[in-house]
């Protein structure tokens, strides 16, 4: 299992900012905001190939894994976290989906995200600080039935909310799983109910199931210095 996830697993080490030569004084702050905008740039490059399918909005597959208990950070949640791959089309979702392993034969304390491309899975990130997410606890051997619809829904447009939805996240842990939906504005109320109505029909899920939202704020103040880790609180 692990060989089908290495083959396409991206080693981001290079991805983040790198020296372009020494910038004249007083330049040094607009060349990094310059390069931080060709990096981006250059990430959104995948487009649909020849007679495919396009998708509303590009995304971005992510995994992250870690040891419960290990102390943690921002900068070490942001080295474990890896990008597994950008597309742009039905065909090209399914090309990674059809190789990754499935989250219910993840082991130990291990995260699957899909989030628009651009968007990284932390709260810190811009598109997400003034957002929350929905929060659905699953006994285990449910999480990747759960999944699958998550993101095809996700994919196809079901919640109908215009640029709100920023991705969804897996998380499994040893006792359950945890499936969440995040969106950009956490006081909208009325997005926030769509999305928990469209979530429930999805994915099937019978009336009496506990569903909780959490804002991205309460998460951060809640964590304490703890390691963002998506889904977890």
């Amino acid at each position: 299992m692990n060989n089908k996830f290495d083959a396409l697993k991206d080693d981001d080490s290079g991805d983040h900012d790198q020296d372009q030569g020494s910038p004249k004084d007083g330049e040094k702050e607009k060349t990094e905001d310059e390069d931080k905008e060709q990096n981006t740039s250059k990430k959104k490059m995948v487009v649909p190939g020849a007679g495919e399918h396009p998708l509303q909005y590009n995304y971005t597959f992510w995994y992250s894994r870690r040891t419960p208990g290990r102390p943690a950070s921002t900068q070490s949640y942001e080295q474990n976290i890896k990008q597994i791959g950008s597309f742009a089309s039905v065909e090209q979702f399914w090309r990674f989906y059809s190789h990754m392993i499935r989250p219910g034969d993840l082991t130990g304390h291990s995260d699957f995200h899909l989030f628009k491309e651009g968007i990284k899975p932390m709260w810190e990130d811009d598109a997400n600080k003034m957002g929350g997410k929905w929060i659905i606890r699953l006994r285990k051997g449910l999480a990747s039935r759960c999944w699958e619809n998550l993101i095809l829904a996700m994919l196809g447009e079901q919640f109908m909310v215009g640029e709100e939805i920023c991705g969804a996240v897996v998380s499994v842990r040893f006792q359950e799983d945890i499936i969440s939906i995040w969106n950009k504005t956490a006081s909208d109320q009325a997005t926030t109910a769509r999305i928990r109505d469209t979530l429930r029909r999805v994915l099937n899920l019978p009336p009496n199931t506990i569903m909780e939202y959490k804002t991205h704020t309460d998460s951060i103040k809640y964590s304490m210095g703890r390691l963002p880790w998506s889904g977890e609180c």
